[in-house]
């Protein structure tokens, strides 16, 4: 047999541009709809850790003004088909997800994703932000990460073999 590799295992895309901001979990919702009115983005595709944190991320965006939904493995194949479709045709903004769509989905010209949650597996990070980046265009991958998160992005740096760019909040000091 004979292996054909395009990319290294584990290996982040080039064309995808690595944030992360560091937040107090209490301000961490705030953070997402600053960035997200600032952005003034078409699509997100915003992962969660739980289906719970995604079902209440889409409430609560949709508080805000944002149109919103989950796909997660407690939605029937239906719903998540619908929700992708809603997403894809621009009719939802956020599709919040778990790593179920992590892997194998594909969104054409997907600016941003964003981890509200880190994942609980360092690998599944590379498949997250694999989402945006395909096809020669541009990503961006912004991650929101609490003390808490610190030894999974350090599980996550070492597995891409490069830190991340930690950067200062849009609107420093008043989230």
């Amino acid at each position: 047999p004979v292996e054909i590799s395009v990319a290294p295992a584990n290996a982040t895309a080039e064309p995808i541009e690595q944030t992360v901001y560091e937040v107090q979990k209490s301000q961490k919702l705030g953070l997402l709809l600053k960035l997200l009115k600032s952005l003034n983005l078409p699509q997100v595709l915003l992962f969660s850790r739980t289906k719970q944190g995604a079902n209440r991320l889409v409430k609560q965006l949709d508080k805000a003004g944002f149109s919103a939904a989950a796909i997660h493995s407690a939605k029937s194949q239906g719903a998540r088909t619908k929700a992708l479709a809603d997403f894809k045709s621009g009719k939802v903004q956020v599709l919040i997800a778990t790593d179920i769509v992590a892997r194998g989905i594909d969104i054409e010209k997907l600016p941003y994703v964003i981890n509200y949650d880190l994942p609980h597996v360092a690998e599944d990070y590379v498949h997250r932000i694999g989402r945006t980046g395909r096809a020669g265009q541009t990503g961006h991958a912004i991650s929101l990460v609490t003390d808490e998160d610190s030894p999974a992005l350090k599980a996550i740096e070492e597995l891409i073999g490069q830190p991340i760019e930690q950067s200062k909040p849009p609107g420093h000091g008043n989230i």
